[in-house]
């Protein structure tokens, strides 16, 4: 079989409009069945008209679980490439052309965000295994003088911000930045949450007998 024709970056489609009937989707369907059967022979001509019928309904549901202009355009061209290469394949007892597609193309899309997701556990994971908690000069005059036990009933004297944030910093071994995406915070705020946070426990320390 030759290769495919050139990648054309799709573009979606509006959906069909309700007064479409039955027979027209039946008469749609047997020319897309047609296609398929002219492209599982190699077809050129054929996969590239099939290509104008899908890629834009195809686009729409990479677009639908990805939300990423870009991602969704791979996405498509993963799902034209391999009903390119399925073609002979394809079962018309198991639905029409269309939902072929679009189970394929939703089976992408899925995959690649679960892919991201297993990715981004994964950078997270070796991130706070690797992570060296880095102490002020405030921090350091506090973790010197006082036991963690103490500093712990304090922290509940903080605001909630700043709370978190030092808990997260102390206790979870995140860094300033994880700190930021974890409370959905700017990353300046999660600093001058952090250090206030130490400035006041200092205080605290200071004026206790």
């Amino acid at each position: 079989m030759n290769a495919p024709p050139p990648y054309r970056p799709a573009r979606e489609t509006p959906r069909p409009g309700r007064t479409a009937t039955a027979t027209g989707r039946t008469d749609r369907d047997a020319a897309l069945r047609a296609l398929v059967a002219l492209v599982a022979q190699g077809d050129e001509a054929a996969f590239d008209r099939l290509y104008d019928r899908l890629a834009g309904p195809v686009l729409g549901v990479a677009g639908r679980v990805l939300r990423d202009p870009s991602q969704s355009e791979e996405v498509a061209q993963e799902v034209m490439l391999e009903l390119w290469r399925s073609a002979g394949r394809y079962r018309p007892e198991r639905g029409t052309v269309l939902s072929w597609a679009l189970t394929i193309a939703h089976r992408r899309a899925v995959d690649r965000v679960r892919a991201a997701q297993a990715a981004y556990d994964r950078d997270w994971l070796d991130a706070v295994r690797s992570y060296a908690p880095v102490f002020d000069e405030v921090a350091e005059q506090v973790e010197l003088r006082f036991d963690q036990e103490r500093v712990r009933q304090l922290l509940a004297s903080l605001t909630k911000g700043q709370r978190e944030s030092l808990t997260l910093a102390y206790y979870g071994g995140c860094t300033q930045a994880q700190i930021a995406a974890l409370l959905g915070t700017p990353l300046g705020t999660v600093k001058t949450r952090i250090r206030d946070g130490l400035i006041r426990l200092r205080d605290q320390l200071t004026v206790e007998p």
